[in-house]
C-alpha cells in the first residue's frame, strides 16, 4: 500500500502587490525585479486578525469539495509553515477547529520552503502503515507578516498563499513513489529570522532593530539552492531509472526563475514540462508546490511522472517522485 494524492485545493488572497507598487516603496524597478527573479506580482493577505490559518482553511475547503468528503472524514492534518498563527497552539489545530475536522489530530512542520515536501513525505508514512486513511497536507504562509518592506533585496520576493493535498491509500501503481530529503544546519547563517525564538526572545530592542523580519545573504543562498535543487532532482531520477522523456512535469519550488531553469537543465527537461507561476504569486514558501499543482491540475493525467523539488532556509532541500493518481 502507498499514499496517493487524490485531491488538491488552493487559495490566494485577493489583494495584489505589483512591481509598480514596490517601486513606490523601495529603490527598485520592474525590470530589475523581473530580470533577477521572474516575479511581476504577488498576493498579500490583508485584514485585521487574518493569518495563515485563514488561507489554509479556504484551501482545505476547496479540497474537500472536490473530493466530496466532509472535514469530519479527515484523520490527520499536517501544516507546513514558517508563519504560524502563533508559536502555539499549532496552526494545524486551529485549521481543524475552523473547518470542523473534529476527528482529526494534527501538528505543524517547519522546514522553510521545503516544508511542503517534508510534510508530504511524513504524511505518506501514516497512509503506508495503515494508521490513517485520509491525511491532509497543507502548505501555507503569510510571508508578508515577516517581510521588511524597507529591504529591497527581500521585499520583492515573497507573497502569501495556501495549498493543500489529500493523501489516501492506493494499491495500484500510482502515488508517492520515492523521496530524497536533505538538511544542512550550516545554512542557518544565510537565511533566517534573527529574533523571536528562544535564543533571542522578543524585546522592545529586537523590534526596534527590525530583527523579526527575514534576513538573507543572497549569494550563498542562491548558490546552494541551484546546486541542491538541481542535484537532488537528478538524483531521484537516477535512483528510479527515469529519463527526461519519462518525466511529464517538474514541479519546482517557486523561489527564483534562474534556480528553476538550472534545475530543469540538470534534469534534461524542456521548459514545456516545467510548472512556473512565480511571475503571478512570487515565493509563497510552503505553498508554492501545491499552488502549482492547482494551476496545472487540468493538464495532469493519471500515471504522469512528476518530480517535486524544493530548497529552503536552514538549509533544507529535497525531491519527491509522484505518479499522478487521477
Amino acid at each position: 500500500m502507498r499514499a496517493a494524492i487524490t485531491a488538491i485545493g488552493g487559495y490566494l488572497p485577493p489583494d495584489i502587490l505589483t512591481n509598480a507598487d514596490l517601486e513606490k516603496m523601495v529603490d527598485t524597478n520592474d525590470e530589475w525585479i523581473r530580470s533577477r527573479t521572474g516575479i511581476s506580482e504577488r498576493h498579500i493577505l490583508k485584514g485585521e486578525g487574518l493569518g495563515t490559518s485563514d488561507m489554509a482553511v479556504e484551501a482545505v475547503k476547496v479540497l474537500c469539495e472536490k473530493r466530496g468528503i466532509s472535514p469530519m472524514d479527515i484523520d490527520l492534518l499536517i501544516c507546513a509553515t514558517v508563519t504560524p498563527d502563533h508559536l502555539f497552539p499549532a496552526t494545524a489545530n486551529i485549521i481543524c477547529d475552523k473547518i470542523g475536522a473534529k476527528n482529526a489530530w494534527g501538528y505543524d512542520l517547519g522546514a522553510a520552503c521545503s516544508g511542503f515536501l517534508f510534510a508530504v513525505a511524513t504524511g505518506s508514512q501514516f497512509i503506508e502503515t495503515g494508521k490513517c486513511k485520509k491525511v491532509v497536507v497543507v502548505g501555507a504562509d503569510k510571508m508578508s507578516s515577516i517581510v521588511d518592506y524597507t529591504d529591497r533585496a527581500t521585499c520583492v520576493l515573497f507573497g502569501d498563499g495556501a495549498g493543500a493535498v489529500l493523501l489516501e491509500p492506493t494499491e495500484d501503481d500510482n502515488g508517492i513513489m520515492d523521496s530524497i530529503l536533505k538538511t544542512d544546519g550550516h545554512g542557518r547563517h544565510y537565511l533566517y529570522q534573527k529574533s523571536g525564538g528562544s535564543v533571542n526572545p522578543s524585546t522592545a530592542e529586537t523590534v526596534a532593530n527590525r530583527e523579526h523580519f527575514i534576513t538573507q545573504d543572497g549569494q550563498p543562498v542562491f548558490k546552494a539552492a541551484v546546486m541542491g535543487m538541481a542535484d537532488v532532482s537528478a538524483e531521484i531520477m537516477e535512483k528510479n531509472n527515469l529519463t527526461s522523456d519519462d518525466v511529464a512535469w517538474l514541479v519546482p519550488h517557486q523561489a527564483n526563475l534562474r534556480i528553476i531553469d538550472a534545475t530543469a537543465r540538470r534534469m534534461g527537461v524542456g521548459s514545456e514540462k516545467v510548472m512556473i507561476n512565480i511571475h503571478k504569486y512570487g515565493n509563497t514558501t510552503s505553498a508554492t508546490i501545491p499552488l502549482c499543482l492547482c494551476d496545472w491540475e487540468s493538464q495532469l493525467k493519471k500515471g504522469d511522472n512528476l518530480v517535486l523539488a524544493a530548497f529552503g532556509g536552514g538549509f533544507t532541500w529535497g525531491a519527491i517522485y509522484v505518479k499522478w493518481a487521477y
